[in-house]
């Protein structure tokens, strides 16, 4: 049985003008998680993921469709716990004026974990995430961005969640930082049995992470399916272009111009 099933989740938001008026930012979205899977989201900026990202977490809620968690379609009273979201801006999930050792064991505590534990279970994710032990009496804006990336990732790991939600974890890292990210993830997909969705508009990134991969263009799922299989055998034309046009600065649509000249 899936850990999550997103179904026919249409969004929209109004637009000021003269006539009221929707704009579609998620178009009939549906889709299944895995226990245990990382999942991979691609498309273009703009294309819906953050929202759709929102909506699974219950921040924001859909114009219709369900998001059904564990066979519950009604997780609103406990969302907070069981699905968490690594926002591109990381910064933000820390204080910046306290401690990060602080920060990690006000969470634990609120979670129940036995005071004489709270010291041992702190240390056990925060070395999981490979954040250096010098560093855990560092207040959030002392830190590197990298460092607040990896306390943050803390954090959110000691509610304990079922689906963690990575947001454009990689962008603005160079390719090294962006390898050790790759096995950071993967590494505690493993060692805490997490499920993950990346949300990336990077697809050769996402080759390296993901099991399966749903692409994503103008609030509508294009393409789906395994990760080896979408790239060996993409079938839509907008696939095509994110998997052979990676290193050129353009749009799909710039593309289709260009090919008709």
């Amino acid at each position: 049985m899936p850990l999550l099933k997103v179904q026919n989740i249409f969004y929209s938001v109004e637009v000021k003008g003269a006539r009221k008026e929707h704009a579609g930012i998620l178009l009939n979205v549906s889709f299944e998680v895995e226990q245990g899977e990382i999942l991979g989201i691609c498309g273009e900026s703009g294309g819906g993921k953050s929202t759709l990202a929102k909506v699974i977490a219950g921040i924001i809620k859909p114009n219709s469709g369900e998001i059904i968690f564990n066979s519950i379609n009604d997780y609103t009273k406990e969302k907070d716990r069981l699905v968490q979201i690594l926002f591109q801006n990381h910064g933000e999930i820390l204080n910046p004026f306290r401690k990060v050792q602080s920060i990690i064991d006000e969470v634990l505590k609120i979670n129940g974990v036995d005071k004489k534990n709270i010291e041992m279970e702190r240390n056990k994710i925060l070395n999981s995430v490979g954040f250096e032990k010098e560093l855990y009496d560092r207040r959030g804006y002392q830190l590197s961005g990298g460092e607040q990336q990896r306390a943050a990732l803390a954090r959110l790991l000691a509610v304990n969640p079922s689906l963690l939600i990575l947001d454009e974890p990689f962008s603005a890292q160079d390719v090294e930082s962006q390898i050790k990210l790759i096995r950071l993830f993967k590494q505690l997909n493993k060692e805490f049995n997490l499920t993950m969705i990346c949300i990336s508009h990077d697809l050769r990134i996402l080759k390296n992470l993901s099991e399966r991969i749903i692409i994503l263009k103008d609030g509508e799922i294009v393409e789906s399916g395994k990760t080896t299989e979408v790239f060996n055998k993409p079938k839509e034309a907008y696939t095509k272009f994110l998997l052979s046009a990676e290193a050129l600065n353009l749009t799909y649509e710039e593309l289709q111009t260009s090919s008709k000249i």
